[in-house]
């Protein structure tokens, strides 16, 4: 009898210790990394999956990172197939704390100089190394939108 009563005390434990690590991660603020690879035509819908996510999570932390083709709406005077400058929504989201991160190896390989690269955005050396480290060492769940 006296085991039984041993394992339900340790089920009990177990149960609160556990619950109390949910409520714990929920007081958490959110950090999200954007897989950006694709070309110009999606991101404008990108940009708004980025600004609802802001709205629904006001304290949510979020980084967009670009490598390939992603990295286009993030090169100075990049347009959206209406005409539109994406440099505008960029340095909204950007004053709203949104970290934007071009991968250097793409820059190097379609030789494109960095200074190409709009103000608000960071060169990083490795589009895809970033994402991994951002999810591996500091917590961001991943998103590819």
């Amino acid at each position: 009898m006296r085991t039984f009563w041993v394992r339900v005390c340790a089920a009990v434990v177990l149960t609160v210790g556990l619950a109390g690590a949910s409520l714990s991660a929920w007081a958490q603020d959110v950090k999200a990394v954007y897989h950006v690879n694709t070309g110009v035509e999606s991101i404008a819908a990108i940009l708004n999956n980025v600004r609802n996510h802001l709205q629904a999570d006001p304290k949510a932390k979020l980084v967009v990172v670009t490598h390939g083709p992603g990295i286009d709406f993030l090169l100075e005077g990049a347009k959206d197939s209406k005409g539109r400058e994406f440099s505008g929504a960029v340095g909204d989201l950007s004053a709203k704390g949104v970290q934007f991160r071009v991968c250097n190896n793409t820059l190097v390989t379609r030789n494109i100089d960095p200074s190409k690269v709009v103000m608000e955005a960071k060169i990083v050396p490795s589009g895809v190394a970033e994402v991994a480290r951002l999810q591996a060492k500091e917590g961001y769940v991943y998103l590819k939108p």
